[in-house]
């Protein structure tokens, strides 16, 4: 893996820590209130320093010059944005908005299996599998707890992508 794309992956993880704690927030426990906003900023430490460290390593190469590979990427971002807007709209048509958060969850999940091949990370089949997971067990795990879905797969989700964008940031170091 080039050390931008490293660094980027740090950043774009980091980036989504943040925006998962932040769905956590929907009338999550009292108790859990300070450790999401804890996840909240360690996710922006991460995004803020990931950026700058691609920034700083952008002519360092990257997979994504290969015309035929950015093209791939693309494709693969695009089928999850459009994947995950049409069960968004299916959920809200059929009134059970609760689902969003382990839906969008299993499909960036299950978007990073044909990601790793792309980066050459191994890492992100790892991370696929754990995000699939914590979405087929938030939604058990809320109900038998008592909790909002979107909690639950949120601080999952969060805390998940949180190791991973650590995880890309120190293994830059250990390059």
């Amino acid at each position: 893996m080039f050390l931008c794309d490293s660094a980027m992956t740090g950043a774009i993880l980091g980036l989504f820590t943040l925006v998962w704690f932040g769905w956590a927030q929907e009338q999550p426990p009292a108790t859990w209130k300070a450790r999401l906003a804890l996840g909240s900023v360690l996710g922006a430490v991460l995004a803020i320093s990931g950026g700058v460290l691609a920034w700083r390593n952008w002519g360092s190469g990257s997979v994504l010059a290969d015309d035929g590979l950015l093209r791939t990427y693309l494709i693969i971002v695009g089928i999850e944005f459009a994947v995950t807007a049409a069960g968004i709209v299916a959920l809200r048509f059929t009134r059970k908005t609760d689902y969003q958060a382990p839906w969008t969850c299993l499909v960036v999940g299950v978007h990073f299996y044909p990601m790793a091949p792309v980066f050459r990370d191994i890492g992100l089949y790892a991370l696929a599998t754990v995000l699939t997971a914590v979405a087929a067990a938030s939604i058990p795990i809320a109900r038998r707890r008592h909790l909002t879905i979107s909690a639950v797969t949120g601080a999952a989700a969060g805390t998940t992508l949180l190791l991973f964008a650590a995880y890309s940031l120190i293994t830059l170091t250990l390059d």
